[in-house]
């Protein structure tokens, strides 16, 4: 087990509106609570003496209404269990990010980024709770896909001093390595690969790879001729990924009947540029499909990045507090516009056909 040096809790001596709003949320979900008191946590596992992680501490501290402890347990007159919620092994923690780099810059050292600073938090519950009842809080506080959950009843925590100084880092035990994935197969079995994926070990498949016979036949060939060997299961999945719709647009670029050019640039960017031609000189445009975003003048002193995506949900996993592509997406294109912007405004609209217009979307003709 990993254990840090230091664990600093820091915890309101006034009243914590974190703490009343949280109290009246448990209560409206039937926890009989008379009160609730939280400490946000720090686990330093650097080279610092007792002074310095004083300095820390008070650094992470506000003066006039917190206080703090270091390797000694915040223990509250009142409380029946403590429940503890950090992010696992692995997952981003931003606010520790920003607590290293405070500590490098406060001591100009270098910490290991993986290793050296983790967050978590602490509820402390009081009222009539008993281990279940804390489970079902921590629940409703945290996301098991991401976070980590401790709960300790008040004879425990007292007894054990706290809720320890256990890092919470990352152990591979063993070197992942690349499959190999022949492509030495006939049609069927390759179209097979793309619908369903690549074979695992359990005689069953990964997941569709959505390639179809023409992408498939062009992966083999490259690695046929120009690399001279199989592809590995890493290599064939980034390609599937870049290839994918999503982020290729490939059924909008491809070569459809006559159309050589595909819909998107002839319909799609050749209705912006027709329009941006015909306003000639009062065009206002400043970039248009070529960067992340669009540009568009605002005054003589700034230009207004301006991005629209066609769906904005769901995603193939929600992490705590949603993943919406319509705000990651925009907002990712929109603040990387040229040497990157400053984010304004979302705006959202729905957008559908008048559904009195009964002109036809396709003439078919028969020979």
């Amino acid at each position: 087990m990993d254990t840090a040096r230091f664990r600093i809790e820091v915890f309101y001596t006034i009243s914590d509106t974190r703490s009343v709003v949280l109290l009246e949320k448990l209560r409206r979900l039937g926890f009989r609570l008379q009160g609730v008191r939280i400490t946000d946590n720090y686990l330093v596992n650097a080279p610092l003496d007792d002074a310095q992680v004083a300095r820390v501490a008070r650094a992470l501290a506000n003066p006039v209404t917190q206080d703090f402890t270091v390797n000694a347990p915040c223990i509250p007159e009142r409380f029946a269990c403590a429940l503890e919620i950090g992010f696992l092994p692995g997952v981003t923690d931003n606010v520790s990010h920003t607590v290293r780099e405070m500590v490098e810059d406060m001591f100009k050292i270098r910490l290991d980024p993986e290793s050296s600073v983790f967050t978590s938090t602490t509820y402390f519950l009081d009222g009539e709770v008993l281990r279940d009842d804390a489970q079902r809080a921590g629940m409703e506080l945290s996301n098991p896909l991401i976070q980590r959950m401790k709960v300790l009843m008040r004879d425990e925590y007292v007894r054990a001093g706290g809720m320890g100084r256990e890092l919470p880092v990352v152990h591979i035990h063993e070197r992942p390595v690349a499959d190999e994935v022949s492509l030495d197969l006939s049609d069927e079995e390759l179209l097979k690969l793309g619908k369903e994926g690549i074979p695992d070990r359990e005689g069953g498949r990964r997941g569709p790879l959505a390639l179809d016979m023409l992408s498939l036949s062009a992966i083999k060939n490259y690695f046929k001729t120009i690399e001279k060997r199989n592809p590995t299961d890493m290599e064939l999945e980034s390609i599937a990924q870049t290839w994918s719709e999503h982020c290729k647009h490939t059924i909008f670029a491809a070569r459809l009947d006559e159309i050589d050019e595909g819909i998107f640039r002839r319909y799609i960017r050749e209705a912006t540029m027709r329009v941006r031609r015909e306003k000639g000189a009062s065009d206002f445009c400043v970039s248009v499909f070529e960067d992340n975003a669009g540009g568009i003048d605002f005054d003589d002193d700034y230009v207004i990045a301006d991005k629209v995506e066609t769906h904005n949900s769901p995603s193939a996993l929600d992490p705590y507090g949603g993943a919406i592509t319509g705000i990651v997406g925009v907002n990712r294109d929109a603040i990387g516009f040229g040497m990157a912007s400053k984010p304004v405004a979302n705006r959202y609209g729905f957008c559908f056909a008048n559904p009195e217009d009964e002109s036809p979307l396709l003439s078919l003709i028969h020979i």
